[in-house]
């Protein structure tokens, strides 16, 4: 019961926080109050006009998994280095610190456009490691490239400790992960690499071929017009995805964070489209209803 009570008045915070109006395209009545999300962590934007549709828990630190390694992809691309330079599959120095399974074989050779490719798409964690340990000045100088740049983005509460994501400690908030995926949208090659459904990576020495496909459910329906997306989990993290897209020929900007379930972060999406369309997002499924309250009820209680 005081769970529920918790909940409630973190619901009816975020709906105080911003005023109620309609959505350009459709005309629909968006009030914040009506749009339930199982994600626990989140932030919504029209990017045409800058506007704010909605917060919740936006601006609380949290471990973002592999949403780090669009941090990652900003660095190698700011870098200048050359995609199309053959790059070999290192061993890791120490162990990662969660299980991080890989296909690529340790002393093959890949191009660093695929493995950039196949770290945002398919989030390969060692194609990202392999791009660090690549970086003039190896991996601790591209870690400070990362930070670097999240201080240049104005991202104040974010701090990146790895380039893969496999750390519980690369922490942002929703607010501050809006401004990455500001940022991000502006690259041709993040937009066109996290939008793939497949792709192919060929290997030399020796010579071989993985096929990878994208994590995220949704750059495989056809009526979504996606410009940029990311997904993201750890034990601890929960499951996330930031993503652009078009809604009634309007860009927005979605960060979704912690929540339960492979397909929760996607059903959030869909239900963040239905209330920019109708009013209304839709239900929540039972498990991922109750991961939610469980996680906001803790939050209410370490603000007290």
């Amino acid at each position: 019961m005081i769970a529920k009570v918790l909940v409630t008045a973190s619901i009816l915070l975020v709906a105080a926080s911003l005023r109620a109006e309609p959505w350009p395209a459709s005309g629909a009545f968006l009030d914040p109050a009506k749009l339930e999300l199982a994600s626990v962590h989140g932030a919504i934007v029209d990017l045409e006009s800058g506007r704010t549709l909605y917060r919740k828990n936006a601006d609380r630190v949290v471990s973002i998994a592999s949403i780090t390694k669009v941090m990652s992809a900003l660095v190698v691309l700011d870098s200048g280095a050359d995609l199309d330079a053959w790059l070999t599959i290192v061993k890791r120095i120490k162990p990662p610190p969660n299980n991080a399974h890989t296909r690529l074989r340790i002393g093959s050779k890949a191009r660093r456009g695929d493995l950039l490719r196949i770290a945002l798409m398919a989030s390969e964690n060692h194609a990202a490691y392999v791009l660090a340990r690549h970086h003039p000045g190896g991996l601790s100088a591209f870690v400070a490239a990362m930070n670097d740049k999240a201080g240049a983005l104005g991202m104040g509460q974010t701090r990146f400790v790895d380039p893969t994501g496999l750390s519980n400690h690369n922490r942002s908030t929703a607010d501050d992960l809006l401004r990455l995926v500001r940022a991000a949208v502006g690259y041709r090659l993040i937009r066109e690499f996290t939008n793939g459904t497949y792709h192919t990576v060929h290997f030399r020495k020796p010579r071989y071929r993985l096929g990878y496909g994208n994590t995220n459910g949704l750059a495989y329906r056809e009526h979504w017009d996606i410009a940029l997306s990311k997904t993201g989990y750890l034990d601890e993290a929960g499951r996330s995805l930031i993503l652009v897209t078009r809604i009634e020929e309007r860009p927005v900007a979605m960060v979704l964070l912690d929540s339960f379930g492979r397909r929760t972060p996607v059903g959030d999406a869909g239900r963040v489209r239905r209330w920019l369309e109708t009013g209304e997002s839709g239900p929540i499924a039972a498990a991922a209803r109750r991961y939610e309250r469980r996680k906001s009820a803790q939050i209410a209680n370490a603000g007290k």
